[in-house]
């Protein structure tokens, strides 16, 4: 049988299909948390993690939920972010020693609303979603969930 998947019937549930880019791809970034009380007050980094979990209800002329080989762009938006970065926190009380530093270029500096696994999902889900818009993917595929790991046991995820 020879169909197009546009001639393939509306899915009753969406199709999903997911994309990871894993500790290997070297998305290495440092924060802190500087309210813990713990260790985690202190700068640290790790190799972050990222799965995105996309859906549609109809899949593109491909036959495809979303065109892996477009998430270059995706990939790129992770990199500027993430990739040998200090991230910050906009609240952080050493956000002037950081922005010194980044002056001084010891570091890399990025300042985000927030930091922790958390914090990245919610805005890698955010910025995510916005590229599926201005990609042209959605709305008839949209962004389900993303996951933020840290390593093999800590991650966050952040669901539409």
């Amino acid at each position: 049988m020879n169909t197009h998947p546009h001639d393939l019937p509306r899915l009753h549930q969406p199709l999903h299909s997911t994309k990871t880019y894993g500790h290997e791809q070297g998305f290495t970034t440092t924060y802190r948390q500087p309210r813990a009380q713990s260790h985690c007050r202190f700068l640290h980094g790790y190799a972050l993690g990222f799965k995105f979990t996309f859906a549609a209800a109809t899949v593109d002329d491909n036959g495809w939920v979303v065109d892996f080989g477009a998430l270059k762009a995706l990939k790129q938006i992770l990199t500027d972010t993430f990739d040998h970065k200090t991230l910050v926190s906009a609240d952080d009380p050493h956000l002037d020693q950081f922005r010194l530093m980044h002056g001084m270029k010891m570091i890399d500096m990025v300042q985000v609303p927030a930091t922790g696994c958390e914090a990245f999902a919610r805005m890698v889900f955010d910025v995510a979603g916005q590229w599926l818009l201005d990609a042209g993917f959605a709305p008839r595929c949209w962004l389900v969930s993303v996951e933020v790991s840290e390593h093999g046991g800590n991650s966050a995820v952040c669901f539409g």
